[in-house]
């Protein structure tokens, strides 16, 4: 019986897309965008961020050596948030809380500064609730310093949410995010649309 519902964050919860991201760094002054960005799992200063090796501001610092000109943060924040498709949905934020009672809602999400600080604000939708009020709790992985799909991420989780694995489903849009959570006893579902992870619950 699945009690703990996991979700990744970007092409779940929000709607993403790399191009517009890799756009958006682009006219920064980036040139190797198209290599260092990723859907699931980012490259170079990138992976440095998300994976909590270097502080928002460091990134910032070496992103502007790499476009060339001195960045403010507001730049950069603006920049990440190029990942996000409009608004964020509604229907489906309204879905997550009519969830939560039923089950312990958690969010493992390869992310940073950047995003969480617009994710975590009343700016993240026009309900003007932050991403906090729909989950649990949030694991990250800029705090937690490690990435999807390493086991660790997994198993910081399970061990400090106190999870059991086989009573919990994890959802993402990353097939080998997916993968290492089945490897981690966790049920995953990898869904193509953010409407076919709302149908797929709605079954259990």
């Amino acid at each position: 019986m699945i009690k703990n519902l996991i979700f990744d964050f970007g092409g779940v919860i929000a709607d993403i897309s790399r191009e517009s991201a890799v756009n958006s760094f682009r006219s920064l002054g980036l040139a190797g965008a198209d290599e260092m960005l990723d859907s699931y799992k980012q490259n170079g200063i990138f992976l440095e961020l998300e994976s909590g090796r270097i502080s928002a501001d460091d990134f910032r610092q070496k992103l502007g050596v790499l476009c060339g000109r001195e960045l403010t943060m507001q730049e950069v924040g603006k920049a990440w948030l190029g990942f996000f498709c409009g608004e964020t949905d509604t229907a489906r934020l309204e879905f997550l809380e009519s969830l939560r009672g039923k089950y312990r809602m958690l969010l493992l999400s390869n992310t940073n500064y950047f995003v969480m600080e617009w994710a975590r604000s009343p700016r993240f939708s026009s309900l003007g609730q932050p991403l906090d009020h729909y989950m649990d709790h949030l694991y990250l992985s800029y705090e937690m310093k490690c990435v999807k799909p390493d086991r660790e991420i997994f198993s910081r989780m399970i061990e400090h949410s106190g999870i059991v694995p086989g009573e919990s489903l994890f959802i993402d849009d990353g097939p080998a995010n997916a993968e290492a959570a089945r490897q981690m006893g966790l049920e995953a579902f990898c869904p193509s649309c953010a409407s076919e992870w709302m149908d797929y619950i709605r079954s259990l």
